[in-house]
Order: structure tokens, then C-alpha cells, then sequence
């Protein structure tokens, strides 16, 4: 930036008839410190950058909730209320709540075997405890406990 002083010089001044000028120049501006975008950009960019990995954050834990949701309980490690896993108790022919008909040649172990193929003691005193009795009839209906 340059600016013009007007001086009178007063040993010149009956020579010339016209006022003498000099060129003042003036010290040089800082240079900013910083390059590149303006502030109000950089600070538009951080926020769409920090929604970003909010809403990336978000699916991943609406992905994951629904992926646990999707699996069996089994994988979990759940049970059922005789004990079994659950993948046990649905691939058995008896469940926990059915009303079984005895078949002929049918005994109580038997029956044990096909409501608990893990554990069929504890099926067999909980079929004794529910009949009241040890021994099955052929048409007699069971509740499987």
C-alpha cells in the first residue's frame, strides 16, 4: 500500500511553482498465519464429518442389535425349564406342556428318554412325580412336565 504526502519544500519554493511530492510506503502486512479454507468451511466440514460417524455409529449398533435378535436362543446359551437347550427340547418329540397317549411297550423310561435324551432320570421323577406312580398304562394320557 503506497500513499502521497504533499511537502512544501521551502528552499525550492521560489524555483518551482508547484508542490513537491514523495511516495511514502507503508510497512507491509502480516501474512496470515493459516492457509487454505476460511474458518466457517473448516468448521461446516468437522460437523459433517462428526454426523457422519454418528449415524455410522448408529447403524452398527442397529445392525448388531438385530443380528442378536435374529439368533436362536440356543447360541445364547439358553435353557428350558427341564434343563435342556433349547435346540435339545425342539428336536425332541416331547415337550415340556403336551399331553403324550402311552403306546404299547411304552415305560416310564422310555417316555424319560423322549422328553429329556440328556437327562432322563430327572425326567423320569418328575414323570413319577406327575403321574404318582411308576408304572404307565397303554392308553393312559401323561402330561410331560
Amino acid at each position: 500500500m503506497a500513499a502521497v504526502e504533499v511537502l512544501e519544500n521551502p528552499g525550492v519554493a521560489e524555483f518551482v511553482a508547484r508542490p513537491y511530492l514523495r511516495l511514502v510506503v507503508s510497512a507491509p502486512l502480516p501474512q496470515p498465519l493459516r492457509h487454505g479454507p476460511p474458518l466457517h468451511q473448516r468448521r461446516a466440514q468437522r460437523a459433517r464429518l462428526v454426523q457422519r460417524r454418528r449415524r455410522a455409529l448408529a447403524t452398527l449398533v442397529i445392525v448388531s442389535a438385530l443380528t442378536i435378535l435374529a439368533l436362536p436362543g440356543h447360541t445364547l446359551g439358553a435353557t428350558t425349564g427341564s434343563g435342556l437347550s433349547t435346540d435339545l427340547a425342539n428336536s425332541s418329540v416331547l415337550a415340556s406342556g403336551m399331553d403324550y397317549v402311552v403306546q404299547p411297550g411304552d415305560t416310564l423310561g422310555s417316555i424319560a428318554k423322549d422328553v429329556n435324551p440328556v437327562n432322563p432320570s430327572l425326567a423320569r421323577s418328575l414323570l413319577a412325580h406327575e403321574l404318582g406312580s411308576s408304572v404307565v398304562v397303554p392308553g393312559e394320557h401323561v402330561l410331560i412336565p
